[in-house]
């Protein structure tokens, strides 16, 4: 699956101490085990996949896209996993 992002946002993101991470690293929630919701269904549909990156549990959202090469995940933005993201994760993994 092929990744994609605004890299200026990622860095608004890493240097935002409640976030902690940019996506360069948040694509690693895909490489494990994750919980995967529904976030909206009104166009563009977003998805939020809760999973681990550098030893905590954060939740990515993204939407799937498309260009000439296929599709693609777009990151949206991300957060560390809330109390109830872990227990979904934890109920499903």
């Amino acid at each position: 699956m092929r990744i994609k992002f605004d890299s200026d946002k990622s860095m608004l993101l890493r240097a935002n101490k409640k976030r902690g991470i940019g996506f360069e690293e948040a694509q690693t929630v895909f490489d494990g085990n994750y919980y995967l919701a529904l976030r909206m269904d009104e166009p563009p549909e977003q998805w939020r996949a809760t999973g681990w990156v550098n030893a905590k549990l954060y939740s990515v959202v993204y939407e799937v896209r498309q260009d000439d090469e296929g599709e693609f995940y777009w990151l949206v933005t991300l957060w560390k996993a809330t109390e109830d993201e872990k227990k979904e994760y934890e109920n499903t993994n």
